[in-house]
């Protein structure tokens, strides 16, 4: 094929659209262009038609304040940075064009481009303040920089910035936030983001809501602007996009494309967005859960600053066309260096599916005095063949059936519980039973993720406790494991005090509980699984979901049999060394595991201390595959013995470590099981084999 016969290909599959620019009421201008046979909306003008479109620009700086802290997170000290970015100044990029950021990303994404421009206009500025109450936020500090970092609610945020903003019709609002990441869904475990972008709902407005990063703590990698050109080259690309629409689908507003994998992680899948599910983040993006998002950046050197801009995907990586010149990314044209590969997913889940190609260790003796913990959800092996209970690996101390639900259609408090599919009431009980033969404790667990339970009225408590009751006793259960995540447990407004609650359902279930061990008597096990942010989350904050499980741990401590935190469903967090840790990470884990060792001021409130607990009812809680067996034995073996492994941050406050922990934990069992048991093989040993983990 000749070079004239390839530019002609080229032109037809990225055939401009016959539709001329559109302005609809409340957005930006933007224009179509069909890809790959797709039709997709950008915003702007297309860089194909002469003359330039000026997008009406408001800059809002908001200063964020927290309730009873003084220090502030502001972003008006960052305004002058920003009009002398890309962002509004022309800057000469490696394509050759002399422009701002936005309009060079649509320039390089098309190659029959002419002379057209789109520019945001030299803005208006209009500071904001938001306040951020108890359950929406929180500050991090590092005491050896005395560097302040904030932890939001983006949608809280959004709300509040179009509260102030109703209507802008035509105009683009950029609002920035100093120093913050985000969290979405109005959930803390589901972090971290630098912004979000698109059309608000309740207004109409087209915006872009990102952060500005300087002189923030050293475990921030990304700087300066890198945040917004991030979500503003995403809103180039997807103007349409409903920011509280977390799983991109082919009815939902915006672009979709087909599910992509993320180059920078192991192949897992990002979504069908420009960017990723929740997050936002761009194929260059490098974050494990509840981390802080980081990517190399492209520095842009100007004569007063160094400007850090995101690397991000061009159009043609997502739907796999070649583009001219041949390359994938932008400003850096080697940052992605081929097409997008499909989410392999489906097939991975296949490759679990399969039956384990190894067998479980066998115990060399009976369990020590640490214990091995795990919920089991009967998930198939290979086919509809479910997982037998009592095929678990031998390793198991105790195991966590998952889980006794909300019953529909039921009364209120009610749980329901059943088998999984393809396991008769009848099996599942003999498999119990003969667990508990072998030494095994076997748990309910009551609740689970993304399952609403409330218990605020005091009359369903009965219902609460006689349905439990009828599970333990039909089943055989040892006992039940409280699994009520955000926002089943919510601390309400005004409830500030762990030690004397007034959230009803935290009352009440509170009196539930105490029930069901007077009905069952002192051998009857009660344990709880909460997330992060309802523990070790209420150092930073009391309020909302953060430190909701406390009134609970501290009502119950002396009849818990242990809790086994979510570690992984934690945010970024302080230490009790007053530096901040993300997850997946030794000094992570031991950080999180001391807050409960020694206990901790209550929102940094020493006047509301929350007593430590013994050792040997604290369990350290992994999730497979975020979770490396490695990192997950490593972690154990520091907090145990005291023996830390090259390059671990966090020095723990007892040298020695803690002999007497009761254990480790991991969701799942059958992950476990699917995986070739390299977590039980791994970490169930070093658990049995030596009180100190060796």
């Amino acid at each position: 094929m000749s070079v004239r016969m390839k530019a002609a290909s080229l032109l037809a599959s990225l055939a401009v659209c016959c539709c001329c620019l559109a302005h609809a009421q409340g957005t930006v201008p933007t224009f179509t262009r069909v890809v790959g046979g797709e039709t997709y909306t950008l915003a702007g003008q297309d860089p194909a038609n002469h003359g330039t479109t000026s997008i009406p620009t408001v800059l809002v700086p908001i200063k964020l304040t927290f309730a009873g802290k003084t220090t502030t997170m502001d972003a008006t000290q960052d305004v002058s940075h920003i009009l002398k970015s890309p962002l509004f100044s022309r800057y000469r990029f490696a394509t050759g064009d002399e422009t701002q950021y936005g309009d060079a990303l649509l320039r390089a994404t098309f190659p029959d481009r002419s002379q057209g421009h789109t520019l945001l206009g030299t803005p208006q500025v209009k500071a904001i303040t938001i306040h951020i109450p108890a359950g929406d936020g929180y500050l991090l500090h590092s005491r050896r920089t005395g560097q302040s970092f904030a932890v939001v609610d983006s949608e809280y945020v959004e709300k509040e910035l179009f509260r102030q903003f109703p209507k802008r019709d035509g105009q683009l609002i950029i609002a920035v936030a100093h120093n913050t990441t985000f969290y979405a869904a109005g959930d803390a475990t589901v972090c971290c983001t630098w912004g979000t972008h698109g059309v608000d709902s309740a207004t109409g407005n087209s915006f872009v809501l990102g952060s500005f990063l300087h002189d923030a703590p050293t475990i921030i990698t990304d700087q300066d602007i890198q945040p917004l050109t991030e979500q503003l080259a995403e809103f180039f690309y997807d103007p349409s996009h409903d920011p509280h629409t977390y799983f991109h689908k082919k009815n939902a507003p915006g672009n979709y494309f087909a599910a992509w994998q993320r180059p920078a992680q192991d192949g897992a899948c990002g979504g069908s967005g420009i960017g990723t599910n929740y997050f936002l983040l761009e194929p260059t993006d490098v974050n494990l859960k509840n981390n802080f998002p980081s990517a190399t950046p492209y520095v842009a050197r100007t004569s007063g600053f160094d400007y850090h801009l995101q690397n991000v995907a061009l159009l043609n990586w997502y739907v796999r066309v070649k583009g001219n010149p041949s390359s994938y990314s932008f400003p850096d044209t080697q940052a992605l260096t081929q097409a997008a590969k499909r989410c392999t997913n489906h097939a991975q889940q296949a490759a679990r599916d399969a039956e384990p190609a190894v067998a479980p260790v066998q115990p060399s003796r009976l369990p020590g005095a640490h214990s091995l913990i795990g919920y089991w959800t009967g998930s198939s092996l290979a086919g509809d063949k479910p997982s037998r209970l009592r095929d678990v690996s031998p390793q198991w101390d105790v195991i966590q059936i998952a889980f006794a639900q909300p019953a529909e259609g039921g009364p209120d408090g009610m749980l329901s519980f059943a088998p999984p599919k393809g396991i008769a009431p009848d099996e599942l009980k003999a498999d119990i039973s003969w667990l508990k033969g072998h030494g095994k404790k076997v748990m309910i667990s009551l609740g689970g993720g993304g399952k609403y339970f409330k218990l605020d009225d005091v009359r369903d408590v009965p219902n609460f406790v006689s349905s439990v009751t009828r599970i333990v006793s039909e089943y055989g259960f040892d006992g039940v494991d409280l699994d009520f995540e955000s926002p089943s447990l919510e601390l309400v407004p005004g409830d500030t005090d762990f030690r004397h609650p007034t959230t009803p359902s935290i009352v009440n279930l509170i009196a539930g509980l105490r029930q069901l061990r007077a009905h069952f008597g002192a051998g009857f096990m009660i344990s709880l699984v909460p997330e992060g942010t309802q523990v070790p989350g209420g150092s930073a904050s009391y309020g909302g979901q953060f430190g909701s499980e406390l009134p609970l741990v501290y009502a119950l401590r002396n009849m818990l049999t242990f809790v086994d935190v979510q570690d992984y469903n934690t945010p970024p967090l302080e230490g009790l060394d007053g530096e901040i840790y993300q997850s997946h990470t030794v000094s992570y884990f031991a950080a999180t595991m001391e807050l409960l060792l020694h206990g901790f001021d209550v929102a940094g409130n020493p006047q509301m201390f929350f007593p430590p607990l013994p050792a040997d009812k604290v369990v350290l809680g992994f999730l497979a595959d975020y979770d490396q067996p490695d990192v997950a034995g490593q972690a154990m073996r520091y907090i145990s013995s005291g023996k830390a492994p090259p390059g671990t941050a966090y020095t723990l406050r007892t040298r020695a470590g803690y002999r007497s922990t009761l254990g480790a934990m991991l969701w799942t069992i059958d992950a476990d099981q699917q995986e070739n048991y390299r977590y039980s093989n791994l970490i169930g040993p070093q658990l049995h084999g030596d009180a100190t983990v060796k």
